[in-house]
């Protein structure tokens, strides 16, 4: 009796685990399109606040200047101004919205954003003005009390218990890299701020490498863009 053929039957491949072929790990594969361009800054926008409310038409002493700066301080706008087309525009090509803590910051910022989210910061106030020491026979307005007031405060460190020149400075250098650190994520960034404390952040700013592309002054409502180049 002849025996029976047995089946043919194909056997696997052996799986080695030594391959010779090197693997290609995910760092290893092409980089994405994304991973390629570098994601440019957003703009930098600081803004003066509107007008306020608190008159300027009047001649006061150097003592009675101090008393008005600080219902200026707590004061709001004044009713009727209506925002300018082109910061309305900034407000809604914005990726973030900072306003200082002060009244006049916070209406403007209102009037402007249209509902949109404004994060309120004490870093961006303005930088204090105390009244310089001269006699109250001489009576200026509030607003050359303020330019006299801000020169003794910058030129002799005329702070009155307040904030000094150099932790204005420092605030300033701090809330520049707080904007430069938002606006590194690609979108603009605007401030609702006042006038020279927005000076000092721009200083910040340039020497940081960003260049002043859009200068409005320091008037209300005005904008001064920073680009990075």
């Amino acid at each position: 009796m002849k025996p029976k053929a047995r089946p043919f039957v194909m056997s696997a491949p052996a799986l080695s685990l030594d391959s010779t072929e090197p693997s290609v790990s995910p760092s290893d594969a092409a980089p994405s399109v994304g991973a390629l361009v570098a994601v440019r800054p957003g703009a930098i926008i600081l803004t003066r606040h509107g007008e306020p409310a608190l008159s300027r038409k009047c001649l006061i002493s150097a003592r009675q200047y101090g008393d008005w700066w600080a219902k200026y301080e707590i004061g709001g706008l004044l009713a009727g101004q209506t925002p300018p087309p082109e910061l309305v525009a900034a407000a809604q090509g914005a990726g973030a919205i900072y306003a200082s803590t002060r009244q006049r910051a916070q209406e403007t910022a209102a009037a402007v954003a249209a509902g949109r989210e404004v994060m309120a910061d004490v870093m961006f106030i303005e930088a204090p003005l105390p009244p310089p020491p001269i006699p109250e026979w001489i009576k200026l307005s509030p607003k050359w009390w303020g330019v006299v007031s801000r020169f003794w405060w910058h030129a002799f460190d005329h702070h009155g218990g307040q904030e000094t020149r150099a932790q204005a400075e420092a605030r300033a250098d701090q809330a520049a890299q707080k904007l430069i650190a938002r606006a590194e994520g690609g979108q603009d960034v605007l401030v609702f701020a006042h006038g020279y404390f927005n000076h000092m952040v721009g200083r910040a700013l340039k020497a940081d490498g960003w260049k002043l592309v859009q200068n409005q002054g320091f008037k209300y409502w005005s904008q001064r863009r920073y680009e990075k180049r």
